[in-house]
């Protein structure tokens, strides 16, 4: 079933008076964001209240998954080397934008040998170097499951270390070269390196998933102690995605938030319009909040 028309719900306008000169600054330092390379639709309050979430290692993806819209590697080509400036311009960014919670995320680089978890410390070590207090959350992708790969990104201790599942098991033929096993793997050896990181990850509805199903995730997400979770609705950004399968009402969403704060986590956004690193800074705030009182 193809569902060609959006419910009223999910109308919202992107008004690009509001992004000029967040936009500006990051053609000004040439760097990309997942705001736009993914047609986030939250892009225009985000970048009105100067947020932005740094896509670092280039805008082009080494994995073909069905549901997202960065660019994708064409087969036989290589793809650009790293940019050994770039961690310098991130944090130039994030200086001149004054950003207090600053989010890193990166395309899968399965070309490079350690999947670019070097390229994410340099980021946070050059962001640390001018601008101290800023809370830095990454957003990393699989590393093939790699520990090594995780270590190398941990070492610089990030605030929040995220990867999402994106969706059930069932449903996982949707990430291509991707495991629901691995990705949670991923989660759990972040904690075990860093047990006082903050982990997160993000869940998209809309793709033909079951409340069981959701509830089985989420149970498995807090046996590897997951803190932070980020539901939203998944919408087709083009004709070559995967095909949205339910609309999910506002209701939905509040009802699943209340199922996953009852699983424990520590802080849960669950709207349409969520976005992994959207309001970002919220899900820190709660669990600083629930640790101070304890």
């Amino acid at each position: 079933m193809v569902l060609n028309k959006k419910p009223i719900w999910l109308r919202k306008k992107v008004c690009q008076k509001t992004e000029n000169f967040t936009r500006s600054l990051l053609k000004d330092l040439g760097l990309h964001t997942v705001c736009e390379e993914a047609r986030c639709p939250n892009i225009s309050e985000c970048f009105e209240k100067k947020h932005a979430t740094f896509l670092i290692m280039g805008d082009t993806c080494t994995r073909a998954c069905e549901f997202c819209n960065v660019k994708k590697v064409i087969e036989g080509n290589l793809l650009e080397p790293l940019d050994p400036f770039e961690p310098e311009r991130i944090a130039q960014a994030t200086q001149r934008l004054d950003l207090s919670h600053v989010v890193i995320t990166s395309p899968t680089r399965d070309d490079i040998f350690d999947g670019g978890a070097l390229h994410f410390a340099y980021t946070i070590r050059a962001i640390r170097t001018c601008m101290p207090h800023t809370t830095i959350e990454v957003l990393v992708p699989d590393f093939k499951g790699d520990i090594s790969a995780i270590k190398t990104v941990l070492v610089e201790k990030p605030e929040v270390f995220g990867h999402n599942v994106e969706t059930i098991p069932r449903l996982y033929s949707i990430r291509k070269g991707a495991s629901f096993e691995r990705s949670l793997s991923v989660l759990e050896n972040a904690k075990r390196i860093l047990p006082d990181v903050y982990t997160k990850t993000g869940l998209m509805l809309g793709l033909g998933e079951t409340l069981d199903e959701l509830k089985e995730v989420f149970d498995k997400l807090i046996n590897v102690n997951c803190d932070f979770l980020s539901i939203g609705q998944y919408l087709r950004p083009g004709l070559k995605n995967v095909e949205v399968y339910e609309y999910v009402h506002p209701d939905k969403f509040e009802e699943i938030k209340e199922i996953a704060l009852n699983f424990g986590f520590k802080h849960v956004e669950s709207a349409p319009y969520v976005r992994s690193s959207y309001n970002a800074q919220k899900y820190l705030s709660s669990g600083r909040e629930i640790k101070v009182g304890k």
